[in-house]
């Protein structure tokens, strides 16, 4: 075996992205830092198969866009510079104004360890409850929804179901772009299994309507209104189970009185959901119809003003039907984040303590504060998201620690978040990426590890834990988070409770906790991992994914829970609740007529720290985008690929207009990923309302009052070059990382006095080059292009146009990676149109292996291609994740 052989390593870990739990075989050359990423094929989340995002996880590991050392105020310091200075301004506060004035906001991409000293710390030790998440945002709903339902925050189902079910539904939830292995999942038991039915229920048709037997496009809001009709079709066409609700169950009568009360009729429900009747009646049919049937739901339901009612007007169809920890059937929550299930075990939420305890029960609060041996334990919940930046807004809170997310984008009323971070005497941020809209108003940076150098814990949708290992060293001076809190922690006069030395040491105590007077004959706790509270260092390392509980009864784990029928409320019996419909919190109105959804794409990822350094993932939107019908853009002279301004009472953004008919008529939609640092104007959460759930405090990012109108700018343009490019943000600006180039979309309301002397200002960074140019200009009609050649290489290429009939940008992108800069090239490339007989593969279709919509489409005429099988076949798209076959078979 050769030297190099030897140097490769193969580590088994979980993807970072959503709440799937995939996981991934690594294989790394040490010597070369070069990693080629794989799914792994044992991991019963996804048996191999890994989505566009998680593939090109390789892409996104570098250095250049790093955290890599302390600062404090702006200058780079040493580790215990940063920490002294957040332990003494902290404790300073606290002498002050006292331990409710501070506060930390994590993550889900934290892992559980993390979590867990971060809470305890917070908590248990400062002695306030203002440790809140960004799981807040996507999750809290399905907690409280569960809490209701079960007397704990337990999803009963697990992926396996997904093959044994006889009907599955799809409730608010894009899951071939949000979810794209578990889709899949679904996809290949609808193909194995014909007679399998899908039911899709979204206001979008989106990709997942795709293998749906019946789409019920839902008028944005109305989902309790329509499980409330179908509890009262299942009474009515005796499709109940009368001894599971009489034996398991309390609260039935109630809950069906107001289902009554909310449906007196189909006909008048389908017309309060904007739905045909046929359609839910069809709905209703099949459901009653079908013992096994499952309702996977996620922020189509979770983000709303009324989300935790909607997740038990599901909850409650399913306790109807006794179809609770069985086989093939019951209601799934898809978990938005990679460890947002883990942060709710250590109770990163603010209303939660540790281990499924909470505030709401005093003997909770004792217990946890007899495990930690601390005298200063929190006594109520703290401050809930938006009420926390809220409270640094009006000076309540004078420090936060925020810990890998980016709020300033993420929350909804995102411009009053950046003013209150603005106005906060305090702010530290830790993270693994230097320059995030977050980061920019820090006070102190703390180096956070990336992905591919953490090390511990996640929990998936599926309550399965699984184990993220590093794959390499830590970069630069980066911690664990875990490390950083623990060292605040001892300078803050915690030392005995903090002696954490490693990751296991805190993994074990998380465990203990979780079995600490956890009684199974007094309504136990669900949650308890106390089988893991003696684990040893090697077989922590070796942890197999593992579904929780995990403790005397169930020491290797618990696939389905509830099927003994005990549940944690108590009674021990599961909860009806009586559901009444209600409006969103801010409905259209004649200033702001239109009602704005928001929601993932297939290839990025939150707010893009991540996925937007991955060239590939970029291809598909390259652009913050707005989807409207064509009747509305009709109505407000919106034109295809125009850029449109978006305004709500709370900002606004500019975004490039799409008209589709999968969009319905009122309503539109907008990704939630761009952030200032890829775009000028396409913060999304800038628009959102602040409106919350009463009882989860989970924010309504799918129904806020919009307008819209066309906007009008001098000039459009592009730029691509080979190196990133500094200068004075335009009107419109939006940043994309290709393979070896760099992508400027632009437009601007003024022009400069002379284009050649702008773009030479812009492109000429480097005084001793001696470029080559190429030029075209037409005064008369403002059109201005350039291509700038430095050693018989593409270096740039500007087009600017007074509107948007530009080149497209496929052919002149592939030109950066060619090694030398052909001849037929250079008498093409300012007409934007590749030589003759020059393939252009077209705007990327498949992210996984880089096909275009005109290979697909060559393809399909020049082979006579008949399926999506047969596209995959030929040029592998579509074979990798699937997201992308909805949009091969459109183009079939």
């Amino acid at each position: 075996m050769s030297d190099e052989q030897t140097e490769l390593k193969s580590i088994n870990t979980t993807c970072p992205y959503c709440g799937v739990g995939c996981g991934i075989t690594a294989s790394i050359d040490q010597a070369k830092h070069q990693i080629v990423i794989q799914g792994d094929e044992s991991h019963p989340s996804n048996f191999g198969r890994l989505c566009s995002k998680g593939s090109t996880l390789a892409d996104t590991i570098e250095l250049k866009s790093r955290l890599l050392e302390p600062s404090v105020y702006g200058h780079d310091c040493s580790w215990s510079e940063a920490l002294d200075m957040v332990a003494d301004s902290f404790m300073s506060i606290i002498k002050k104004h006292g331990p409710d004035a501070v506060a930390i906001y994590g993550s889900g991409q934290l892992l559980t360890e993390d979590y867990y000293v971060a809470n305890k710390l917070m908590k248990g030790f400062i002695g306030s409850g203002n440790m809140d998440t960004n799981s807040r945002l996507c999750m809290s709903s399905a907690v409280a929804g569960h809490k209701r339902a079960f007397g704990s925050d337990t999803v009963p189902g697990c992926y396996e179901d997904f093959e044994q079910a006889e009907m599955i539904v799809l409730v608010g939830s894009n899951a071939a772009w949000c979810h794209p292995v578990s889709f899949q999942r679904i996809r290949a038991a609808k193909e194995s299994n014909p007679d399998l039915k899908i039911v899709v229920i979204d206001p979008r048709l989106t990709s997942s309507c795709d293998i749906a037997d019946l789409h019920l496009p839902i008028a944005i809001g109305n989902d309790t209104i329509l499980f409330n009709g179908l509890l009262n079709y299942l009474n009515q066409h005796n499709a109940l189970d009368q001894n599971y609700i009489q034996q398991h169950t309390e609260g039935w009568s109630d809950a069906l009185k107001s289902a009554q009360d909310s449906s007196s009729s189909t006909e008048r429900l389908a017309e309060q959901c904007k739905l045909d009747k046929q359609d839910v009646e069809l709905f209703f049919k099949w459901f009653a119809g079908h013992k096994k049937v499952m309702t996977l739901f996620s922020q189509g339901v979770n983000q709303s003003s009324s989300g935790t009612d909607k997740v038990n007007s599901i909850i409650n169809c399913h306790l109807a039907m006794g179809s609770i920890g069985k086989p093939g059937m019951g209601p799934f929550s898809l978990t938005g984040q990679p460890n947002a299930m883990g942060g709710r075990e250590v109770g990163g939420l603010a209303h939660q303590l540790a281990a499924h305890m909470d505030f709401s029960n005093p003997d909770d609060i004792d217990r946890v504060a007899r495990f930690w041996n601390t005298d200063h334990i929190a006594q109520k919940p703290g401050y809930f998201a938006v009420d926390l930046f809220d409270a640094i807004y009006d000076g309540k809170v004078k420090a936060v620690w925020i810990m890998g997310t980016n709020p300033v984008v993420s929350m909804p009323n995102a411009d009053k978040v950046k003013q209150a971070l603005q106005r906060c005497d305090f702010v530290v941020v830790s993270d693994c990426i230097a320059a995030t809209d977050t980061t920019a108003l820090a006070h102190v940076k703390l180096p956070a590890v990336g992905w591919s150098e953490k090390d511990g814990t996640v929990t998936n949708s599926e309550r399965r834990i699984s184990r993220q290992r590093a794959l390499f060293k830590p970069a630069g001076s980066a911690k664990p988070d875990w490390w950083i809190v623990t060292q605040v922690a001892r300078r803050m006069g915690y030392e005995e409770a903090f002696h954490y030395s490693s990751n296991v040491e805190i993994f074990r105590e998380h465990a203990a906790l979780s079995g600490f007077e956890n009684n199974p004959q007094q309504h136990s706790r669900d949650f308890d991992i106390s089988g893991f509270a003696e684990l040893n260092q090697d077989e922590y390392d070796q942890l197999q994914p593992t579904q929780w509980p995990v403790n005397k009864a169930h020491p290797q784990g618990l696939q389905r829970i509830f099927a003994d029928y005990k549940f944690s409320s108590p009674s021990g019996k599961a909860q009806f609740i009586s559901i009444k419909p209600r409006s969103a919190g801010n409905l259209p109105n004649k200033d702001y007529p239109l009602i704005l959804n928001t929601g993932r794409l297939r290839d990025q990822w939150h707010t893009m720290t991540r996925t937007a350094l991955a060239a590939k993932l970029n291809q598909h939107k390259p652009e913050p985008f707005v989807e409207i019908h064509p009747v509305d853009a009709s109505h407000y002279k919106m034109v295809k690929d125009t850029l449109a301004v978006i305004e709500s009472p709370w900002g606004k953004m500019i975004a490039r207009v799409q008209i589709t008919d999968t969009q319905q008529q009122g309503t539109l939609f907008v990704p939630m990923h761009w952030t200032a640092q890829y775009s000028s104007l396409g913060r999304m959460g800038a628009l959102v309302n602040p409106v919350v759930d009463p009882i989860s405090s989970q924010p309504e990012s799918k129904h806020t009052p919009v307008r819209i109108k066309a906007y009008q700018p001098a000039w459009n343009g592009f730029i691509l070059s080979r190196h990133p490019l500094e200068f004075s943000h335009p009107d419109y600006l939006v940043k994309v990382k290709g393979n070896q180039f760099y992508r400027y979309e632009l437009a601007g309301e003024t022009m400069p006095v002379s284009w050649r002397a702008w773009t030479k200002n812009i492109l000429c960074s480097a005084s001793n080059e001696t470029p080559q140019w190429q030029e075209y200009t037409d005064p008369a009609v403002n059109k201005y292009r350039a291509a700038r050649i430095l050693d018989n290489q593409l270096q740039s290429v500007i087009f600017v146009a007074p509107d948007i009939n530009l080149p497209e940008r496929s052919w002149l992108t592939s030109l950066f990676e060619k090694p030398e800069f052909e001849k037929e090239d250079r008498l093409a490339v300012l007409t934007g149109k590749p030589p003759l007989g020059t393939p252009d593969v077209g705007t990327i279709v498949c992210a996984c292996f880089n096909v275009g919509e005109k290979t697909i489409q060559s393809a399909i005429k020049e082979k006579s291609l008949k399926t999506h099988q047969d596209v995959g076949q030929c040029l592998k798209a579509g074979t990798n994740c699937g997201s992308c076959i909805p949009e091969i078979k459109a183009l079939l």
